[in-house]
């Protein structure tokens, strides 16, 4: 017997409002999940990702389905619409385009990226800010780390940070030793750039809070952050806006040598 999947539950979000319809629209007309792969140009799996809410569809998926379906733009305007409405499973979605990625730039302004973090820079972090199940939240940090960096091909990361986020004792003098040495030899990798932002340098667009842009197979997608919590962003109009911001924060950011000067600077003063 076939394995029959259970529709999502449209009710959840507007991304799963889509999947659920894009099923119904799919059943309706008697096609297979083959078929729509070869209408819009993907493998069968691609199609039950989409439909299963594993992963988010393209406008150019979708303007074909239209054309098939003879829906106008209904399914592109649900895309636009899913894309700017706060969907309570963004933090799964961001898990997975960080697995995928192959490439990451990311500006930081108070702490190191979490993929950059030694354990116990993670844990005095967590004791720090965490109500909950801290050994949870430190276990679940500590795997979310090894999910990005355990790969066969890492992506290539460049991060930008304030100087400010060296200053910050975070856990004592100890651990932030073993975090700048550790952060030390993260630079020495082909893959990595970090650069740091100096006070002298004023203002600058970094200041709005951390950001993300995450570049895919074929196109990018960013990562707004916020006090509990953060904003996944997708319409590629938006993401453009995120690259031009990070260009211009890096215009004030000093060169790779004088950044890791500064990092020497720094385990001086923990030593």
């Amino acid at each position: 017997m076939p394995i029959v999947r259970e529709p999502l539950e449209p009710k959840i979000s507007m991304y799963h409002f889509l999947a659920f319809y894009l099923r119904f629209l799919r059943e309706k007309a008697g096609l297979s999940l083959t078929q729509v792969g070869q209408i819009i140009g993907v493998a069968r799996s691609s199609v039950c990702n989409m439909e299963a809410g594993r992963q988010r569809p393209q406008e150019q998926h979708l303007a074909k389905l239209d054309a098939k379906y003879g829906t106008g733009r209904l399914l592109q305007l649900l895309l636009w619409f899913a894309r700017m409405m706060h969907d309570p499973d963004w933090g799964r979605q961001l898990l997975k385009y960080e697995e995928q990625a192959n490439a990451m730039r990311s500006y930081h302004g108070h702490t190191f990226p979490r993929q950059f973090q030694t354990e116990e820079y993670i844990r005095a972090l967590v004791r720090a800010g965490s109500f909950g199940d801290p050994e949870a939240e430190i276990a679940e940090r500590i795997e979310r780390q090894r999910r990005l960096l355990d790969r066969e091909r890492p992506p290539f990361s460049m991060v930008i940070m304030d100087e400010g986020v060296l200053n910050c004792c975070v856990g004592g003098a100890d651990v932030m030793r073993a975090q700048l040495l550790h952060l030390r030899a993260m630079m020495d990798l082909p893959n990595v750039m970090i650069r740091f932002i100096q006070p002298s340098s004023g203002p600058h667009e970094g200041f709005d809070g951390p950001f993300q842009i995450i570049s895919l197979e074929g196109r990018d997608v960013a990562y707004a952050g916020a006090q509990n919590g953060g904003r996944l962003v997708e319409a590629p109009g938006e993401v453009r806006e995120f690259w031009t911001t990070f260009d211009r924060i890096g215009a004030k950011a000093l060169p790779l040598d004088a950044s890791r000067a500064l990092i020497e600077q720094y385990l001086e003063k923990y030593t």
